[in-house]
């Protein structure tokens, strides 16, 4: 199977100066940032990342633990990552596009130009929850409402719900049985987001992301709660074009701000 069984690409109509590797939360895909281009320099080319055992990846076992997905994903993206670029993740997705920077870094000398992190503490801080993969199905549906991010109309179909249930589970698993191993920061800047009523986010749990970087650390507060990607989704989009504007045109840049309004 080829490398890029791995990732989406959302179309690109202009000439890709960077690439923008995104990484979706439990129970995402890669359709995550479908709307990205819009809001983001046309010279960012903004692919997402598609974990298996979903979509056009059915029929491939779940990922379940961080150490065991990460080189996969590293040795797929060697591939893509031919100019340069820079990794995003929400949640789930924050642990794993970190872990891949750190063996890109390491395996490849392929060093992001920024990384950004949301919905998700920093991660050499402990998780203190209970775990909820291995708990009853009511259980963790209760989660799921609790955290607010599954659509009112999948948890109101039990068939549906059930069905996606396998999927979440082996996501939450990979979450929460992620094991920090320490290791010199990153090179590259770090910005951090988080949302006002997440507690995931509070406090030093999101500031902790500083001690990852010898670069520059930005933190970002926005309104929501876990899910404030979707709720503020335009803020903190157009945040990320600020930060990529050191490293693509700022003629570039400016242009699509204009144009949408978020200049």
């Amino acid at each position: 199977m080829s490398a890029d069984h791995w990732w989406t690409a959302v179309p690109s109509h202009a000439p890709a100066q960077l690439k923008l590797v995104c990484f979706p939360y439990a129970g995402g895909a890669a359709s995550m940032v479908s709307s990205w281009p819009s809001m983001l320099p046309r010279s960012v080319w903004v692919h997402g990342i598609q974990l298996p055992g979903r979509r056009w990846r059915l029929k491939e076992p779940f990922a379940t633990h961080v150490p065991a997905v990460v080189p996969d994903i590293g040795m797929a993206l060697s591939s893509l990552l031919d100019r340069p670029f820079a990794l995003f993740g929400h949640s789930l997705g924050a642990i794993l596009a970190f872990e891949v920077s750190r063996w890109l870094i390491r395996h490849r000398g392929l060093v992001p130009e920024h990384l950004f992190v949301s919905g998700r503490r920093a991660p050499q801080l402990p998780d203190t929850d209970p775990t909820t993969h291995d708990q009853s199905d009511e259980t963790f549906i209760a989660r799921l409402r609790e955290l607010n991010g599954t659509p009112p109309e999948v948890l109101a179909n039990e068939d549906l719900l059930r069905l996606m249930l396998p999927a979440l589970r082996a996501d939450f698993q990979l979450a929460e049985t992620y094991a920090y191993i320490e290791a010199p920061p990153l090179p590259c800047p770090i910005s951090a987001f988080g949302g006002i009523a997440d507690p995931e986010t509070a406090g030093e749990r999101l500031d902790g992301w500083r001690a990852q970087t010898t670069s520059g650390f930005a933190r970002h507060l926005l309104p929501g709660d876990h899910f404030f990607i979707h709720t503020s989704e335009r803020e903190m989009v157009r945040t990320i074009s600020d930060d990529l504007a050191r490293v693509i045109p700022d003629g570039d840049v400016r242009r699509r701000a204009a144009a949408q309004g978020i200049a």
